[in-house]
């Protein structure tokens, strides 16, 4: 039997804070005292906020790691490793790690290739290995404007820890990119095109999605099915787009791009997930909604770092000021996350649950992470 017990700490629990300790013991969560006793051998955690550990939904941090400059493919362990080492130090203690599935294999200036069932197998090999510090689902971002959706999905089976299929259309002139001078600006900066270049991109995005998008979509939405994956839209803007989606069963709306679309998710019992950068930075760097007017407007349930890790424990302790409930801040990042994914052992600080913890100092506001234990060993 191992066990640890965390004392002296604002426990930030489901709803409420409240001063006490958490006992560990081989790999859960114990007991729970609440005052200010110290008991014997206990970590003295001097006050600072003891949270569940982070539930990351959607990042792009893998993907940041094996192609860490255009042109480059760096070795996929070693990339997976430091990225498990990176969540584990900024408190994410769960990760369904994002990887898109559908490639455009044409001859095109804009070509991406299939990577996704090897990286799996890489991923999920080294965690069959005890080589990586946290716990790791899979999300597989199903690219219905692409050639080869069906045959990279077929691919997975429900062996893989798949946890989320999100239906990503990035058509030109449609959800994210409404604004194809935004999308010219990023799509030209990343690939380096001539204006005749972007032209010809953005009419074979639009060809692709007229021939196969809908199919596409038709078989993503059964893939969640057969995979038992929460399914998930992404850059729904109207309220009608999110009428096709909750028709799909969609449970998760990832980062809608409008109010209207926001609040019609909501209606329709779709958890809303915003990006943390966007929150951070006071807007969204496409021109959509920000993540503030969402929570001014009580209309986010998740937050997720997308591409910036350490903004997900910020976001989080942003939205407990914004709302002054910090129990509630946190729980975009920890119980709401575990909920809207079907993780029923973890996300809240109590009895039975994973021992998935970390410990949060304020520094003149800014959270500070001072300590994260996975399943009762400390990862961090």
């Amino acid at each position: 039997m191992t066990e640890t017990i965390l004392a002296n700490a604002t426990l930030v629990l489901p709803d409420a804070t409240a001063t006490g300790a958490v006992c560990l013991r081989d790999g859960l969560i114990h007991d729970i005292d609440t005052g200010a006793a110290m008991p014997s051998g206990a970590l003295d955690m001097q006050g600072d906020m003891l949270l569940p550990g982070l539930i990351e939904l959607h990042t792009d941090n893998l993907e940041r790691h094996i192609a860490p400059r255009p042109g480059v493919n760096w070795p996929h362990a070693s990339a997976i490793v430091a990225h498990d080492a990176e969540l584990s130090s900024v408190g994410i203690t769960t990760v369904f790690d994002a990887m898109r599935v559908g490639s455009v294999v044409s001859n095109t200036r804009t070509n991406y290739g299939k990577y996704a069932r090897q990286l799996a197998t890489e991923l999920m090999d080294l965690r069959a290995r005890d080589a990586l510090r946290i716990s790791h689902y899979l999300h597989l971002r199903a690219e219905v404007c692409s050639e080869t959706l069906l045959e990279e999905l077929a691919e997975f089976t429900a062996d893989d820890r798949v946890g989320i299929v999100s239906l990503m259309d990035h058509t030109p002139g449609e959800r994210q990119f409404r604004d194809l001078d935004k999308l010219k600006t990023y799509v030209c900066g990343k690939h380096g095109l001539s204006g005749d270049e972007f032209a010809d991109h953005v009419a074979s995005q639009r060809s692709l999605r007229q021939r196969l998008g809908d199919a596409h979509e038709a078989g993503a939405v059964a893939a969640a099915r057969r995979l038992g994956a929460a399914l998930a839209s992404h850059d729904d803007t109207t309220a009608a787009q999110v009428a096709t989606s909750a028709g799909h069963g969609a449970t998760i709306a990832e980062f809608p791009t409008t109010q209207e679309a926001a609040a019609a998710s909501h209606e329709r019992a779709i958890a809303v997930m915003m990006g943390a950068p966007n929150l951070i930075r006071g807007g969204s760097h496409s021109g959509n909604v920000a993540a503030a007017d969402l929570a001014e407007a009580g209309l986010i349930d998740i937050m997720s770092s997308d591409y910036v890790p350490s903004a997900l424990l910020s976001a989080a302790v942003v939205l407990g000021d914004l709302w002054d409930d910090m129990a509630r801040g946190i729980a975009t990042v920890t119980d709401a996350p575990a909920r809207a994914t079907g993780l029923s052992d973890r996300g809240r600080i109590a009895p039975g649950l994973r021992a998935d913890l970390i410990r949060v100092a304020r520094i003149d506001g800014t959270p500070v992470l001072r300590g994260t234990w996975v399943r009762g060993m400390r990862a961090a």
